[in-house]
C-alpha cells in the first residue's frame, strides 16, 4: 500500500494536461474556476475506475476501432482547446469569470474522460498492486477512489498555491505568455495523443 501511495502521488503530481488545465483557468478566471476543472478530472477518474473495474475499458482496448475514435476525439478536443487559448487575448477576471465559469468542470472532466491515455494508466498501473485475484472488484475500486482523492488534494493545493502570485501572472504581457504557453502544450498533447496505440 506504501508502494502504490508514493507511486501514485508521482504521478499525480507529475506536469500534464490536468496541470496545463488548471493552471490556464486559475491563472485567467481565479480558484473557483480551478476548483472547478480538478472536481472535473476527479470525476472523470471516478469514470475510469469504474470501466476499468466493470471490464469495459480492457474491452475498448480490445477494440481497434473504439480506440481510434476515442483517441480521435480526445485528441481534437484537446487540440481545440489549445487554438483557444492560443488566439486568446487578455482579458480582466471579471469580465471572463462569469461567462465561462460554468464550462469549467465541464473541460475538466472531458478532457480526462475522453484521454485514452488514463485508460492505458488504469489497465497498466493499478492491476500491479493487485495481490489477491479474489478481492481484486475490491481493492481495484479502493485503489481507484484513492487516486481520485489524492489527485483532487494536490490539484486543490495547486490551485491555492496560483491564487497567491495570480495578481502577478495576470500583468497582460504574463497572461500572453502563460495562454500561448498552455496553448502549445495542449496542441501538443492533442498530438502525440494521436499516436497512442491501442497495446499495451
Amino acid at each position: 500500500m506504501l508502494t502504490f501511495l508514493l507511486m501514485t502521488l508521482f504521478v499525480v503530481m507529475s506536469p500534464g494536461i490536468d496541470t496545463a488545465l488548471i493552471t490556464k483557468r486559475t491563472i485567467r478566471n481565479g480558484s473557483k474556476d480551478g476548483f472547478q476543472v480538478a472536481l472535473g478530472i476527479t470525476v472523470g477518474s471516478g469514470i475510469h475506475t469504474l470501466a476499468a473495474t466493470l471490464g469495459l475499458s480492457a474491452l475498448l482496448m480490445q477494440s481497434a476501432l473504439a480506440f481510434g475514435i476515442l483517441k480521435w476525439i480526445g485528441a481534437l478536443y484537446l487540440i481545440y482547446l489549445g487554438v483557444k487559448s492560443l488566439l486568446a487575448k487578455p482579458a480582466a477576471p471579471a469580465t471572463t469569470t462569469s461567462l465561462s465559469t460554468k464550462h469549467a468542470f465541464l473541460e475538466g472532466f472531458l478532457s480526462n474522460v475522453l484521454n485514452p491515455k488514463v485508460i492505458v494508466f488504469f489497465l497498466t498501473f493499478l492491476p500491479q498492486f493487485i495481490t489477491s485475484t479474489a478481492h481484486a472488484t475490491r481493492d481495484f475500486l479502493a485503489m481507484g477512489a484513492t487516486y481520485a482523492v489524492l489527485s483532487l488534494c494536490w490539484f486543490f493545493f495547486y490551485v491555492i498555491c496560483l491564487h497567491y502570485i495570480r495578481e502577478w501572472l495576470l500583468s497582460p504581457r504574463v497572461q500572453l505568455w502563460m495562454e500561448r504557453l498552455t496553448g502549445v502544450v495542449l496542441i501538443g498533447f492533442g498530438i502525440k495523443l494521436l499516436f497512442t496505440k491501442s497495446t499495451v
